[in-house]
């Protein structure tokens, strides 16, 4: 049985896929507290759902493009089933993970999107670093969610040392919504030449920043 916090069919605001049409999936439950988190609302709570329910719920948008989020899905001990059975349905899946838990239960099919957590988010100690080895090259992403001027050498550092860019098939490079200028962001990308993509949260920009469901 799953916890489900909520699930919509709206834009795909991050990772590579953004703009596009995209089912949600959002699971209770997370075992971070990063304190610009803005979906502490799952948390706690959640609808029981067994999978089936849930698959049942995301066939009736027309889409096949599903993201697994959060919390932390992985919190979750069926959201790998859940992320199998969506595969074998010939679902596209996302799965937006802290990285903070081990990721290789996941199906190798689904897009793994890995949000490493720098030392502004409060919760850097608990990266598992030794999930960076499970990520594929041709299909995971890796992000870093930048609160400030360290948060970004921090990543910088992080990105040179393990040569992410061989590791995934995309480095994303977000800023907390009023606390960095993405001007200042995508000067420091371009003076550093970083083999990165800076990443607009675009249901932001859509929609009013509070909006639940979107």
């Amino acid at each position: 049985m799953l916890r489900v916090t909520e699930i919509f069919f709206s834009i795909q605001g991050e990772s590579t896929r953004a703009g596009l049409p995209c089912v949600f999936v959002r699971l209770a439950r997370c075992n971070l507290r990063c304190v610009w988190c803005d979906t502490a609302y799952s948390f706690r709570g959640g609808d029981p759902m067994t999978v089936d329910a849930v698959l049942a719920a995301v066939d009736r948008f027309p889409c096949s493009l599903v993201e697994i989020t959060g919390g932390e899905p992985l919190a979750q001990k069926e959201c790998p089933e859940l992320a199998r059975r969506l595969v074998a349905a010939g679902i596209t899946v996302l799965v937006e993970t802290s990285g903070s838990l081990p990721i290789g239960a996941l199906p190798p099919e689904a897009v793994r999107i890995m949000d490493l957590k720098c030392p502004g988010s409060g919760m850097c100690d608990r990266n598992l670093w030794s999930n960076l080895d499970l990520l594929d090259p041709a299909r995971d992403e890796v992000k870093f969610v930048l609160a400030d001027r360290a948060d970004y050498e921090w990543s910088r550092a992080v990105i040179r040392d393990y040569t992410l860019e061989r590791r995934c098939a995309a480095v994303l490079l977000s800023a907390v919504s009023g606390a960095l200028p993405l001007e200042d962001l995508a000067a420091w990308i371009l003076e550093d030449a970083l083999p990165a993509r800076l990443q607009l949260q675009l249901h932001k920009i859509i929609w009013p920043p509070d909006r639940r469901g979107v």
